[in-house]
């Protein structure tokens, strides 16, 4: 079995934001020489969430809505996890619903996505 491994480390300025890391992802597994196999991308900060769906700009609008009516960031003190000093109780509830980490199939080196399918 090969494996590799690699970190992307991104800034993001905004407090929620969607960015497409397919291109990133596709570059590692060029480097890795992985011809076929399964690819694990995970979210390593707490607050982070990786998923797959379509690239399209009015679908992030409405993720971003509906987290936000699912776990509004304020009042700050709806969350008791918010009484550690922190602000981001929101932001563990939102990663849980979309998710920690991702698996695609990698067939003759190549990410085996469906049509539209992206990683954020």
């Amino acid at each position: 079995m090969k494996s590799y491994h690699k970190e992307l480390w991104l800034q993001i300025p905004a407090r929620m934001d969607f960015i497409n890391i397919t291109s990133d992802v596709e570059r590692a597994l060029q480097e890795s020489g992985i011809q076929e196999g399964l690819c694990l991308v995970n979210a390593m900060h707490i607050t982070a969430s990786v998923f797959i769906n379509d690239d399209e700009p009015g679908l992030h609008q409405d993720y971003k809505r509906w987290l936000e009516e699912l776990a509004p960031h304020e009042p700050l003190t709806r969350y008791q996890h918010n009484r550690t000093g922190e602000d981001n109780g929101d932001a563990h509830h939102k990663r849980q619903i979309m998710g920690r980490e991702v698996v695609v199939a990698v067939t003759k080196g190549r990410l085996h996505f469906g049509t539209w399918e992206q990683i954020f």
